[in-house]
């Protein structure tokens, strides 16, 4: 039986129970990353073995992790320092700061023999590529995300993306990825044994970039798509399967945001490129925001102490006025955001704790602000 009045806390947590993977989406500066490892926080307490994918953690946020910079696979955060914070024990939560080169690289290891393998990564090219990668964090994020789900390390991966408009690369990249490893000038650079159009194409491809870029760029070119290609059936297969995975019931995806116009326009924007994907949006955080503090009175409603002197309550009622009228307008939004996720979709309030929540007790109060209250066992 639920201990929440609010049946949106009760489905969020019944995303963290049930789903394998929720995805965290939404403009910079609203606190998604926060959000996102304080779910998975959340989901460790609720004893499942969880992993937080991020892109670029706070440094003390990352140090409260024990997310080392340029670590080549997941950290598994102590289990004293979780029981610490006041997680209880028979979860797990592992973090990792999404590394492009590592992941890519990675890829490469899996998926080719060590001789092509070695040929692709001793390439020019590949560290120019590399470097290309570096700024296609959506691409990486979604073979990371393949990964871990394809192993069954974990039973929930919470994935924080980019800010929204750079999210949307995330959600497009297995494809876009996808139908340039089938475009035929790709194909026309790939060593052919005998004759025949393709080849003759090919011959005049090469002929053509020979002039423009010269002859070992082109040789170099064609060592590394050789090696390359055995590689396009495999990288094809994962990026059909992050779709498939990121639009079954078995993913949930989430907006944050925050009372700002701006943050909230995103997430509007953001909810209706999700929808028109066919995946599963299932609702909102409302971030850095006062709504719960809508339903506190104001201080003129308290009695107080007879030393208190009622100038002092006067000079306070100013600061307290506006406090109330921010939270009443957050509080707005909130039932706003409720009535766009719909009868079966959430929108929870998250407390506002002041500064930036950038520990693991921090992580857990924030938590325990959005869900109900665990039952004790």
């Amino acid at each position: 039986m639920s201990t929440s009045p609010d049946p949106s806390s009760d489905r969020l947590a019944a995303l963290l129970r049930d789903k394998r993977v929720i995805v965290l989406c939404g403009a910079g500066g609203v606190g998604k990353t926060t959000t996102s490892a304080a779910l998975a926080l959340a989901a460790a307490d609720r004893g499942r073995r969880v992993l937080v994918l991020t892109v670029d953690p706070a440094r003390r946020l990352a140090e409260a992790l024990g997310i080392p910079p340029h670590a080549d696979a997941p950290t598994r955060v102590p289990e004293e320092l979780l029981r610490k914070a006041g997680v209880r024990p028979g979860g797990a939560l592992d973090a990792w700061m999404l590394d492009p080169r590592i992941v890519f690289e990675n890829l490469v290891k899996k998926l080719a023999p060590p001789e092509k393998a070695k040929a692709i990564l001793d390439t020019r090219l590949y560290r120019h590529l590399t470097e290309l990668v570096a700024g296609m964090q959506e691409y990486t994020a979604a073979e990371a995300l393949h990964t871990f789900a394809e192993n069954q390390a974990y039973d929930l991966i919470v994935l924080d993306t980019p800010p929204s408009r750079n999210a949307l690369d995330f959600l497009d990249a297995p494809g876009r990825l996808s139908r340039f490893l089938d475009e035929g000038i790709v194909q026309m650079f790939l060593p052919r044994e005998g004759g025949g159009l393709l080849r003759r194409a090919g011959r005049l491809v090469s002929s053509v970039f020979v002039r423009m870029f010269g002859e070992t760029f082109v040789q170099e070119l064609q060592i590394f798509l050789g090696a390359f290609s055995g590689m396009f059936s495999a990288i094809r297969a994962h990026t059909e399967g992050v779709r498939a995975l990121l639009g079954s019931d078995q993913a949930a995806f989430l907006l944050v945001s925050s009372p700002e116009t701006a943050a909230l326009h995103e997430a509007h924007f953001f909810r209706t490129q999700i929808e028109g994907r066919a995946l599963p949006f299932k609702g909102f955080v409302l971030n850095r925001s006062h709504a719960r503090a809508a339903t506190l009175p104001h201080p003129s409603e308290l009695t107080h102490d007879a030393e208190v002197s009622q100038a002092s309550l006067d000079k306070l009622k100013p600061l307290a006025d506006r406090e109330r009228s921010q939270a009443i307008a957050d509080a707005q939004v909130l039932d706003e955001l409720r009535s766009r996720a719909g009868a079966h979709g959430l929108a929870v309030a998250a407390p506002h704790l002041g500064d930036a929540v950038e520990d693991l007790s921090g992580l857990h109060q924030l938590a325990q602000g959005l869900l109900p209250e665990r039952p004790s066992v």
